[in-house]
């Protein structure tokens, strides 16, 4: 997963407003009084949020299953000396050295769990390392993106350095998008070498989310409309959900 595309993940995320998110995650995280101490970035990515969230005073831990990804992440926070712990771990079988404060899992990184099993398995490993009145804080593509957005069709961009071909196929029985990815990236030769990977993201209704969450020992204490204050809509792309360890 996120091979190839590691190398322009961050080209090509520019248009996330991660700053934005980073600020509205930090107001959640503090008016469920998380105030600072000791938060996980689960499926971090190349850092970029970990590190927004290590700026606004949290102790970061970042976890992800690629070693691209977190060679970068990695590489990005020593350059601002930021003091980040950096784990080469699945979020469906993570392993921490004692409790944190709170969980962070940001851009859909949940969609990549394929089925309801399995994320199950993630809401009982964030409960289990979640201190008592920890709260837990994601974001997931809804089912609306995918069937009326996303699903079957196809997506194109270019860089100066790069460009890819974005294949979208929609499985309605399965609520499964396949991605396939085409990437032309740019070598020092002045050539590109073309890179095919395929990824693939379940949709899930907000009931079974919940449903699930409750199943693992959370509660879910509100679901939002993407990085907004609204409530989630029938026409919302993105839900962001809180959820909470009792005491």
């Amino acid at each position: 997963m996120y091979e190839s595309f590691a190398q322009v993940y961050d080209i090509f995320m520019d248009n996330v407003p991660y700053a934005q998110w980073a600020e509205r995650i930090v107001q959640l995280l503090r008016g469920y009084g998380a105030q600072d101490g000791i938060v996980l970035d689960l499926a971090c990515g190349t850092g970029s949020l970990t590190m927004a969230l290590a700026r606004a005073g949290y102790d970061m831990i970042g976890a992800d299953a690629s070693p691209q990804m977190l060679q970068l992440a990695q590489e990005k926070g020593e350059a601002e000396g930021l003091d980040i712990l950096w784990l080469l771990q699945d979020m469906r079988s993570f392993e921490l050295y004692g409790s944190v404060r709170a969980v962070v899992c940001a851009c859909d990184s949940l969609n990549y769990i394929l089925s309801e099993e399995e994320l199950l398995q993630v809401f009982r490993l964030v409960h289990n390392y979640l201190d008592p009145g920890g709260i837990f804080l994601f974001d997931m593509n809804t089912l609306y993106k995918y069937q009326k957005l996303l699903g079957d069709c196809t997506i194109a961009e270019t860089r100066e350095d790069c460009s890819f071909i974005w294949e979208n196929a929609w499985y309605e029985e399965e609520r499964v998008n396949e991605y396939d990815l085409t990437l032309f990236i740019r070598e020092d030769s002045g050539l590109y070498r073309r890179f095919d990977e395929t990824h693939y993201q379940k949709g899930y209704e907000q009931e079974t989310v919940c449903a699930l969450l409750k199943e693992a020992g959370l509660k879910t204490e509100a679901v939002f409309d993407g990085y907004s204050r609204r409530g989630v809509r029938k026409s919302s792309e993105r839900m962001l959900v809180a959820a909470s360890k009792s005491f």
